[in-house]
Parts: C-alpha cells; sequence; structure tokens
C-alpha cells in the first residue's frame, strides 16, 4: 500500500495566491497519504519543455516537508509546470535505502509513481531488452513504457502502451509522464484507489489515493468513478481548459 498525490496543470500564468493555494494544496494532499506510506517520500516537479526537478528521502511525508529539499523543489512550480508528481512509500520489494526504489521512478525519459504490486516484475525484466537500476517491482512498469516507440500516432501509442501492461500481474495503479511529451500524463486504476477534482479556477486536475482528503477539501464535486478500473486515461495538461475532468482518450485493457 502506497499513497499517490499529483496535480495536472494547465501551463499559464497565475497570482502569487493561488500559487500558494495550489503548492499548500499538494503539501495536504502529500500528508494526508502519510498513513498509505511512511517509508519514503518523493516528488517530481515538471515543466512543458520537458525539464524535472526530482527529490526522494527515506522520510515520513511530515518530516520530509519541514526540509530544505522539499522547499526548494517546491520553489520550481511556476507558469511552465505541468505536474506536480508526488508518492508516499510502504515497500514491498526493495530497500528504501535506496533512491532507485523509491518514487517517482525513472526509466530513461519516462517517470511515474505506482501504488500497488507487481508479481511478475522479475520474469519481465528477464524477457524484456531493458536495464533494471533498483530492486522495487513498479520499476518494470515504466521500463516497458519506456520501451514503446513514441513515433507512431497517438492511437496507436497507446495501444501499444496498453499490450505492455497486459504483460504484467498484479496491482497496477500508476501516474506516468514521458518528458518528450511532458503535457501528457497516463493513469491506471487496478485494484487500488486514486480519485481526481477538477479546479476550475486552478485550470488543474487534482488526485489522491485519499478520497476522504479531497472530499474533506473540494466537498462532493470530488469523483471517484470517473477514473473507472481496467482502463488506461490520457490526460493532457495543455488541454484541461477544453476537457476539464475528462481525459482525452481512454483506452479498455
Amino acid at each position: 500500500m502506497c499513497g499517490i498525490a499529483a496535480v495536472l496543470l494547465f501551463p499559464e500564468q497565475r497570482s502569487v495566491e493561488i500559487w500558494e493555494e495550489i503548492k499548500e494544496n499538494f503539501k495536504n494532499n502529500l500528508i494526508a497519504n502519510e498513513e498509505r506510506g511512511q517509508d519514503a517520500v518523493g516528488v517530481a516537479v515538471v515543466q512543458k519543455d520537458g525539464w524535472i526537478d526530482l527529490e526522494k528521502e527515506p522520510l515520513r511525508p511530515t518530516d520530509f516537508i519541514k526540509t530544505n529539499k522539499f522547499s526548494s523543489i517546491m520553489s520550481m512550480v511556476r507558469s511552465e509546470t505541468t505536474l506536480i508528481l508526488g508518492h508516499t512509500r510502504k515497500p514491498t520489494k526493495g530497500t528504501t535505502t535506496d533512491p532507485q526504489n523509491n518514487h517517482p521512478v525513472q526509466a530513461g525519459s519516462v517517470f511515474g509513481v505506482h501504488n500497488g504490486v507487481v508479481n511478475n516484475d522479475d520474469e519481465l525484466f528477464a524477457g524484456c531488452a531493458c536495464q533494471r537500476q533498483g530492486e522495487v517491482d513498479s520499476e518494470i512498469i515504466f521500463r516497458m513504457i519506456e520501451q514503446v516507440s513514441l513515433t507512431s500516432e497517438t492511437e496507436e501509442y497507446i495501444n501499444q502502451v496498453i499490450e505492455q501492461l497486459k504483460k504484467m500481474d498484479g496491482k497496477i495503479t500508476f501516474l506516468s509522464t514521458d518528458l518528450r511529451k511532458p503535457s501528457q500524463l497516463f493513469v491506471m486504476k487496478h485494484y487500488n484507489p486514486l480519485s481526481i477534482h477538477y479546479h476550475k479556477e486552478w485550470n488543474a486536475l487534482i488526485f489522491s489515493s485519499r478520497y476522504a482528503f479531497l472530499r474533506k477539501t473540494f466537498g462532493p464535486d470530488v469523483v471517484t468513478e470517473i477514473i473507472p478500473s481496467e482502463k488506461l486515461l490520457l490526460y493532457d495538461a495543455e488541454l484541461i481548459p477544453e476537457y476539464g475532468i475528462q481525459a482525452i482518450i481512454e483506452k479498455d485493457l
């Protein structure tokens, strides 16, 4: 069991007050997910040009948010930001003292967070042409996505990603982005919880493993059904004003 906290942002200028609201909400989201994972925490901030800042520590979220590293990475949230990606970890495989095992996990240009367990990760690593950097089972999700060529049309690209995901056995709820397409976010919910809220004033989508946190913060507008199980959803930060809470593409697994 782990926790996911994330904000997908339409890249634009905002007032100082709104930026502070967004960052405070993300911090509280991370803290709310501490009960799902207390052994390690990580945050990535992605810009629309593909630049990423990343911090991971084997700390409780309530301790991490007091550090200079957390303050530093949150200072990178600005008008060009498309994604703030956070994770709280309860280990199933791989020590938290090795940063490669903590989330967000990097696989080349692909970064992601995972809540669940992949049962056949060793088998899949043995059969794929990809190098394993850590011990954590989650790494195989993002390595397999990394193997898919971005040269295909979007629909075909997603179909190929789905074929990779179908090879995996386990509980797989994840968010991932590819820095070659930094405005896009893959979302998949398989057995483990994930909820979403569309904040129109912020031009943002807020994701959390803790429905109770989103409901307490935003009220009855928070939905769980919009992220259905057994589907791969693609969101795009650049299209939030047009699509709102809806994914731009939704595919059955």
